[in-house]
């Protein structure tokens, strides 16, 4: 919140990296670049009006979900024949 007061009195707008993922979004972050972290990197969000009175994580998935397991259909009619 001080990194943000400081940036907007300079006028300025840099990227901000944090690791609090359960920091509430406040009406002075809009237009601001905050970096979150996801446990393996940070993913910067740029904060708009309707994020405010979110939590900065809810933006920044910590799961990567690549659809679940596709099974091998001759896999599956061997195990048929077997039993």
């Amino acid at each position: 919140s001080t990194k943000i007061r400081t940036l907007n009195l300079q006028g300025r707008k840099t990227v901000i990296s944090t690791w609090s993922r359960a920091s509430v979004i406040l009406p002075i972050m809009i237009g601001h670049t905050i970096a979150v972290h996801n446990g393996k990197q940070h993913i910067p969000i740029y904060i708009t009006e309707q994020m405010v009175g979110h939590k900065l994580g809810e933006f920044a998935p910590t799961r990567s979900f690549r659809g679940h397991k596709k099974t091998d259909k001759k896999v599956k009619l061997k195990r048929r024949r077997k039993s």
